[in-house]
């Protein structure tokens, strides 16, 4: 395994965590956009996924073990509110519950509002498309806000909105499997709508309460940087999978959560479009190329929003759990050498505390600290995980 040489030491008030979402991992999420299309065979079935609804006493545990002070969930909209207007106090109970856990075990608490799935209600209706979606989106977050706002510290109102727009709408990855870009643009200028509706009629009720946004950004750089058209093709693809999101919603964000996996080495194709180049690093199960500097990089460039910044996701499919530790460390080292030069870092989420799974590609990928029974949902804390005895906060 690896050793690293020496330890690092983040700040008394740094967040070392790790993320999930909650279809992902709870379970029988009956009254969602996804678990209708997995009926329909349209994607894997989650069935009870890793049952962290029944067992999130225990995951807590486990990341309190291995030396974690903070958790990012998500709650599911689906079981909130599962008919328009009828919200469920049961649900909303239950997750009370999850967070008055997590808190007993020393973890400070990020929620997700959304996280890829919907109400199958508002899917059948085009999801944030729909003419009323900001609405209704805001008043679930306000609902949501007003009963749990003593159990949570920071809010985070949609998980990457781009991908979501983008594998949806355009690749048709996700429910609803459509291909089209102008309905892959449209989309995210609605999920930016919406999260403005939602940022204000959060804080319009709650002022103090701090709501931010996850944005999964790759870094691209030049493969030619002498080459003025290659660092033309690498700022235009920064600025359209990175920047444009953030510029429409700047002055709408308490933070920014920054979701980090890969990077790309961009060239002009000779077609007139561009090109990836595979740089020389490894490869994770997903045949993603990892480069830890890239994360320094991008740290940088969101220095200019003046915003605290939480690295809400950054995590490797490794099933052999023989990159795992090198891979967290080295984000962390790059992560740490980002707030020297100014990058206002108060956290880092690891995706994931356990197996989970992860859409459209099922179980297989194997992203988590711990490793999942799939058979019997058993959990078994990975070796990779000890990492986090080299990292010192306070």
């Amino acid at each position: 395994m690896y050793k690293p040489e020496a330890e690092i030491q983040f700040p008394k008030d740094f967040l070392l965590g790790a993320a999930s979402s909650a279809h992902q991992v709870e379970g029988n999420n009956k009254n969602s956009d996804w678990w209708h299309y997995e009926e329909l065979g349209k994607v894997p079935k989650s069935g009870l996924a890793t049952d962290h609804y029944n067992r999130f006493d225990e995951d807590f545990g486990i990341a309190q073990s291995i030396g974690l002070n903070a958790m990012r969930i998500s709650i599911e909209w689906a079981r909130i509110e599962p008919q328009p207007g009828t919200w469920d106090m049961e649900a909303v109970e239950h997750y009370r519950k999850v967070l008055q856990s997590m808190k007993q075990r020393g973890l400070t608490r990020m929620v997700t509002l959304q996280h890829f799935t919907l109400p199958w209600w508002l899917a059948k209706r085009g999801g944030f498309s729909a003419s009323n979606a900001d609405e209704l989106f805001a008043r679930y977050c306000v609902f949501v806000v007003e009963n749990l706002i003593n159990d949570v510290e920071l809010w985070v109102t949609i998980n990457e909105p781009e991908i979501y727009s983008r594998m949806t709408r355009f690749l048709g990855l996700h429910p609803p499997f459509k291909k089209n870009i102008i309905s892959a643009l449209w989309y995210g200028h609605c999920l930016v709508k919406s999260h403005k509706a939602a940022f204000r009629a959060i804080k319009k009720s709650f002022p103090n309460v701090k709501v931010g946004i996850a944005k999964n950004d790759v870094y691209n750089e030049p493969a030619r940087r002498s080459h003025w058209l290659d660092r033309l093709t690498a700022k235009v693809m920064n600025y359209f999978g990175n920047e444009y999101f953030l510029v429409r919603i700047s002055n709408e964000l308490d933070f920014i959560g920054l979701n980090y996996y890969f990077s790309h080495v961009v060239k002009l194709s000779l077609f007139g479009g561009y090109e990836t180049v595979n740089r020389n690093a490894p490869m994770s199960d997903m045949g993603w190329r990892t480069y830890p500097e890239g994360i320094y990089h991008l740290l940088l460039d969101l220095k200019k929003y003046h915003k605290p910044i939480y690295i809400t996701e950054n995590g490797i499919a490794n099933s052999s759990d023989d990159m795992r530790q090198r891979f967290i460390f080295e984000h962390l080292e790059w992560t740490k050498k980002a707030m020297e030069q100014g990058a206002d870092v108060r956290g880092y989420f690891y995706w994931t505390l356990v197996d989970n799974y992860e859409w459209h590609d099922g179980f297989d990928p194997k992203f988590g600290l711990v490793e999942l029974n799939n058979e019997t949902l058993a959990r078994k804390v990975r070796t990779s995980s000890e990492i986090f005895k080299q990292i010192k906060i306070g």
